[in-house]
């Protein structure tokens, strides 16, 4: 779905509730703000070690009010419902948008960071910040999510020898690693989660970004872009992936929620590739288009 469709369809929706509830437009105009959501692991400093501020201050430059960002910082080692995973992130977010008047929020995430919002939006009830967050959010950008889990968790649980090649990529056996099983991603979707085949739909939109292959080459610059020892990991353990996959997320899985938005070599410079590692970094203009769709 290309940007000019998406705004259509979400200004209409917003002018028919606007109409419905109050009959006028609203006199009273909110902020737009951008949240940054990272993946598995415990972050203190996202920023720096996750995202880059290479990046960061790119996508940002699409903010009227470019100070209106955010990066969490939480424990994403942890099942995506707990206190340090989705109760951290709405710790961080709900202060953000009540103190900065957001009522226009694009949440940009990656990896596991995509279930732990998709837990706060297929759950209102759980905890009472939720529905003001989720009435906030315009729509999320999920970058390389693992919507549907993924076979190197499975590997990693088992505690074979492909959990040496994983590691550095997943953490060892926490329970975000678990949660990321393909079978239990399976009962958490089918139970817990909406935005996956057969489910509700979630109460606001998540448009998915798939990496779909790994470029690894020494003699490839490209191949450098987000760290070159990391994209050189992706491409080993793709061997154990679909063939379409980033290196940590089969294609499917990274489609299996929510609104299919493109694949990377449909809109990425170059018609590159995008690892699990470059989905988060500024490669090959992905920072340009997650920009201009602010």
């Amino acid at each position: 779905m290309n940007l000019r469709k998406r705004w259509t369809h979400m200004a209409v929706l917003s002018a028919l509730a606007c109409t419905a509830v109050l009959g006028t437009p609203s006199a009273t105009a909110g902020n737009t703000g951008v949240v940054f959501v990272h993946g598995t692991g415990q972050q203190t400093d996202a920023a720096n070690d996750y995202w880059t501020w290479d990046m960061i201050n790119s996508v940002r430059q699409g903010l009227p009010n470019q100070n209106l960002y955010l990066v969490i910082n939480c424990d994403f080692n942890q099942y995506m419902w707990t206190t340090p995973a989705a109760g951290c992130l709405a710790d961080q977010v709900y202060p953000f948008i009540v103190n900065n008047n957001i009522t226009d929020l694009v949440v940009e995430t990656h990896s596991n960071g995509g279930n732990v919002l998709r837990w706060i939006l297929s759950n209102p009830t759980w905890d009472s910040r939720y529905p003001k967050i989720i009435s906030s959010i315009r729509w999320a950008n999920a970058m390389a999510p693992s919507s549907l889990g993924t076979p190197l968790a499975d590997a990693v649980i088992s505690g074979n020898v492909f959990e040496s090649a994983v590691g550095w990529l997943l953490g060892y056996q926490s329970d975000a690693v678990r949660q990321q099983q393909q079978s239990w991603m399976a009962s958490y979707n089918a139970s817990w989660l909406y935005g996956t085949a057969g489910r509700p739909a979630l109460p606001k939109p998540f448009y998915n970004v798939v990496g779909t292959d790994v470029d690894s080459s020494p003699f490839d610059s490209d191949s450098y872009c987000g760290g070159y020892t990391l994209n050189l990991g992706l491409e080993i353990t793709q061997a154990w992936l679909d063939s379409c996959s980033d290196g940590f997320i089969n294609c499917t899985s990274a489609s299996g929620a929510g609104i299919h938005w493109f694949n990377d070599k449909d809109r990425t410079d170059g018609a590159e590739p995008l690892s699990h590692n470059q989905s988060r970094r500024q490669c090959f203009s992905l920072d340009v288009i997650l920009r201009n769709d602010i």
